[in-house]
């Protein structure tokens, strides 16, 4: 589980978004603040957009639990704008 979650750390933070959005099923649902986002395309779309106003985004996953074939993750990140505010 330890090993799964660092490579997921991994592959959000090479900041591909194309990458990224291979990670999860086709059929994916995401929804972020009033967002809602369906398919790999649009995960994709949106981390393109994302990652180009979050400059040096950077991810960091840790594993909370893990019971079964289920685990759970802490993750916090963190990045600035273009003007440099973090």
């Amino acid at each position: 589980a330890i090993e799964k979650v660092r490579l997921a750390e991994d592959g959000w933070n090479n900041r591909d978004p194309a990458k990224v959005a291979m990670a999860y099923t086709p059929e994916s649902r995401w929804r972020n603040r009033d967002e809602f986002i369906t398919g790999r395309d649009e995960i994709a779309e949106f981390l393109t957009r994302k990652w180009a106003k979050e400059l040096d985004y950077r991810l960091i996953k840790e594993l909370w639990a893990v019971e079964g074939n289920r685990i759970a993750v802490r993750y916090a990140y963190e990045w600035h704008d273009d003007s440099g505010n973090w």
